[in-house]
């Protein structure tokens, strides 16, 4: 039981982190995605403000050029890799699950077990009336001993003097 209660523990300690990295994953690539979605917003309000002003296209390049660095865009997680981390991140969540269902199961089961083992076990009500005849059966058993003893010590002696 002291093993199944440390491999519970362990179990519960290893959940704990893997919640906390998948809490830092989630942050980083929540973080990730403001910043796009911030970079984005602000493309799209470069080209209302280009198309409005009927900017031509060496002013709409430069324009994109300065407003996107197209190596802070290529540095930017793309839609593919954020699907495939947010995948990943589902899969370990849902391991962590299934492995605390699994736990969940092994403490019901101990828990269980407990119980039957308690309610093998003699309780205060009834261990005091268990008593009470093992002590009134101690008493006719030493009364039935002490009155037999002298007749045993009587008859040794007639035999003795016979």
């Amino acid at each position: 039981d002291e093993e199944a209660l440390r491999r519970i523990q362990a179990t519960i300690v290893q959940v704990q982190e893997d919640c906390e990295k998948l809490n830092s994953v989630t942050g980083e690539l929540v973080d990730d995605r403001r910043q796009k979605q911030r970079d984005i917003e602000a493309l799209f309000l470069s080209l209302e403000k280009l198309e409005k002003e009927k900017a031509d296209k060496e002013d709409l390049v430069t324009e994109m050029d300065v407003k996107a660095d197209r190596a802070a865009l290529a540095a930017k997680v793309s839609r593919t890799q954020f699907d495939a981390t947010m995948e990943h991140l589902n899969k370990m969540v849902q391991d962590m699950l299934d492995r605390m269902t699994g736990q969940e199961q092994d403490w019901q089961h101990i828990q269980q077990k407990l119980v039957e083992e308690m309610d093998s076990k003699l309780d205060r009500l009834e261990l005091t009336p268990f008593r009470q005849r093992l002590e009134e059966r101690w008493k006719g058993l030493l009364k039935q001993l002490q009155e037999k003893a002298p007749r045993l010590e009587a008859d040794d002696a007639a035999g003795i003097r016979k």
